[in-house]
């Protein structure tokens, strides 16, 4: 009986060396330097983000093929990148941490090829991708077989966008090229002072502007996240900023033909919620958080907002309601009257999109006065901005459930996940408003010549209002016409929500045969 080759111990040992050579990466004084600057290092990021020995590395003995400015004489293991799979709370995904104690994070050709094969194998398998950023670039030396290398990872962004999930954490630098990467990705987050994007830095700004900006106005977490809303989450360490990736992938599926994880809940489906019954101000122009709202309804009281820095007048999340995860989008009254603008379209509509990539039902909470008047907005293109969302909720086929709370005026009324853009289930509280425009307003127009001529205009004016409320300022007209499907207690919302989404789980909608939309962009 033959006995099982053993290999010689001089090959273990070469494997042994080797292993030890590119777990340390670019040496410990690199290591050392990227802790004093308070971050981890690549490695100890992969494995924060999951679970206790789940990786299984791809590609560590990769090394770069450049030969000019000597770099023959310097190649490190892994060159620069680590990319494997492995799980997070049991479920597949990959990942990719660039390694800035290696030449910087600078991408280079083969680097490249390590992201792009990973990419693919995650589209096959269909689990999620995210990406950990901290990186100084293209790898100079290369010329164009890094720029190469850079647009070969922008196309399997956009042939993963819809297919697999993706999020990008910046935990380091990520300028010029490198930042359009994470900006086709589906969600964003940086760490705040050692993070930052941008197109090109100060100093180039400064040489063709005169402007003078630093790295952290310039391209920081904060400015991202509540200027430009490229930037989703923001968190104080890298610690945080992996502990807020892993609740956010929790939310969503493997893949677009899967649905989102069920998540047992002790919090009843049936549970009614009294303070509801007068949370909501009688008075239309009165503000409240409609934060208290959502959070009422869903289970545990546990809503994970993203964008929240970014276009405060509407608030989107993800939530549980009955275990199933769910798409909140909700206007929001604290803030500029729950007005619809440029900017919280735009965060709306990308958020909806993404959730009908990914099954995720949609709650839409809504009290708008409208969209938001004035040359700024118009200049701007707030019409082609507004019907971005319009059009993200007339395309999606997730299960939609709307509930009115109060104000629906106007165009923001259709907008806003009405039953006439494919909604399927509509409801409304006794204080939702539904009309064309407010009742000052309404009267202004339709009794203008009647309040002049009156002998009392003040009194007439006055009686004019409260007919008009009387007819249009509530929800019974719509729900007369099957707009609205149900006039509820407002203390039965979150039993109200939780049926809905059970009744809608099969949901099967399809959009017309085409070979792709095309939103206004």
């Amino acid at each position: 009986m033959s006995t099982p080759h053993k290999p010689a111990s001089a090959t273990i040992a070469r494997l042994d060396e080797m292993n030890q050579r590119a777990l340390l990466g670019g040496g410990e004084a690199r290591i050392k330097k990227q802790h004093e600057g308070g971050k981890l290092t690549a490695r100890e990021r992969v494995d924060l983000l999951l679970d206790p020995g789940s990786f299984i590395e791809i590609g560590r003995f990769v090394t770069h093929r450049c030969t000019d400015f000597g770099m023959e004489q310097q190649k490190v293991l892994g060159d620069g990148v680590i990319t494997g799979h492995g799980t997070v709370d049991g479920r597949k995904v990959f990942v990719f941490a660039q390694d800035f104690t290696v030449f910087g994070g600078s991408l280079s050709g083969a680097y490249a090829q390590k992201i792009c094969k990973l990419m693919e194998l995650a589209m096959k398998v269909g689990a999620p991708v995210i990406g950990l950023n901290d990186s100084g670039g293209a790898r100079i030396q290369e010329g164009v077989e890094s720029l190469a290398g850079y647009a070969d990872i922008f196309l399997r962004n956009t042939l993963a966008s819809g297919v697999v999930p993706q999020i990008s954490a910046i935990m380091g630098p990520c300028a010029g090229g490198a930042v359009y990467s994470p900006s086709i990705t589906d969600f964003i987050l940086m760490v705040e002072g050692t993070s930052y994007m941008f197109i090109t830095g100060p100093e180039v700004i400064k040489a063709v502007t005169h402007e003078e900006v630093t790295k952290e106005d310039l391209g920081g977490a904060t400015a991202h996240a509540s200027k430009s809303g490229v930037c989703h989450l923001t968190s104080p360490d890298d610690r945080a900023c992996i502990a807020q990736v892993r609740e956010l992938i929790s939310y969503m599926p493997s893949n677009n033909q899967e649905d989102p994880p069920f998540k047992a809940t002790q919090d009843p489906p049936q549970r009614e919620v009294p303070e509801l019954d007068t949370m909501i101000p009688l008075e239309s122009n009165r503000p409240y958080d409609v934060k208290d709202v959502v959070r009422a309804v869903v289970d545990d009281g546990h809503l994970f907002e993203v964008a929240e820095q970014y276009a405060a007048n509407i608030v989107v999340g993800f939530a549980h309601i009955g275990g199933r995860s769910v798409g909140v989008v909700a206007n929001q009254p604290a803030v500029l009257a729950g007005v619809l603008d440029i900017d919280a379209s735009k965060k709306a509509a990308r958020f909806v999109r993404f959730c009908d990539c990914f099954n995720i039902p949609l709650v839409t909470f809504v009290d708008v006065p409208g969209f938001l008047p004035g040359t700024d907005q118009e200049y701007g293109g707030i019409i082609t901005h507004g019907a971005k969302l319009l059009f993200a909720f007339a395309e999606a086929t997730v299960p939609k459930v709307t509930v009115i709370l109060r104000k629906a005026y106007g165009g923001a009324y259709d907008v806003m996940a009405s039953k006439h853009i494919r909604a399927d289930v509509n409801l409304a509280f006794p204080t939702a408003e539904i009309a064309v425009m407010g009742p000052d307003g309404a009267v202004n127009i339709v009794r203008r010549k009647e309040i002049d001529s009156a002998a009392d205009p003040i009194a007439a004016r006055a009686e004019f209002v409260a007919d008009y409320k009387e007819k249009f300022a509530n929800p019974y007209k719509a729900a007369e016409l099957g707009f609205i499907d149900e006039v509820i207690y407002p203390r039965t919302l979150r039993a109200r929500l939780s049926s809905a989404l059970e009744m809608l789980k099969n949901k099967r909608d399809v959009n017309p045969p085409k070979k792709h939309s095309n939103i206004p962009l």
